[in-house]
């Protein structure tokens, strides 16, 4: 089941929580900021021990004080118009996450807008890379929730999930 959702993600209760990592997985502004100061300093050592994420990978770890089991770290990429593989790069992030919930056997997982804010992905074509790769995993978890959060992203990603049944 996919749920579409305006909120903050670091209040779901769901078995992982994804987080739009940068590169160096130390925390940051925007999604990752949040998850990393609700989540507690137990977080940031296990990504200081993991090292880094590269564009497109994923990497988990325990989630702290969230009500969620996992944090699935992944890395968006940064939007340069769109002619630098950012497509396949995203599309990698969302596949590699759901995959790593899989491995862990995970059977909810919650999703922020990735790459969106400050790496300036354009909302509309972000949304229906996010929802099309979760319409391919959505037989492999009990429930895949998007968690947007602003009104206009929520708008966008009900347009977009609706224009596709």
């Amino acid at each position: 089941m996919i749920t579409i959702k305006l909120g903050d993600i670091t209040n779901e209760d769901v078995e992982a929580i994804v987080n739009a990592a940068n590169t160096g997985l130390r925390g940051g502004g925007g999604v990752d900021g949040a998850i990393h100061r609700a989540a507690g300093p137990s977080v940031m050592q296990e990504c200081r021990q993991i090292g880094g994420c590269k564009t497109g990978d994923a990497v988990i770890t325990n989630a702290g004080n969230l009500k969620a089991k996992k944090i699935i770290h992944t890395v968006g990429p940064i939007w340069h118009g769109g002619n630098q593989g950012e497509q396949e790069l995203l599309k990698d992030a969302y596949e590699n996450s759901f995959l790593l919930a899989k491995k862990y056997n995970l059977k909810s997982i919650a999703f922020p807008a990735i790459s969106t804010g400050v790496y300036g992905y354009p909302i509309e074509e972000a949304t229906k890379i996010a929802l099309g790769i979760g319409r391919k995993f959505e037989k492999d978890f009990d429930e895949i929730r998007y968690i947007c959060f602003s009104q206009r992203d929520f708008d966008v990603y009900q347009q977009i999930c609706q224009r596709g049944k």
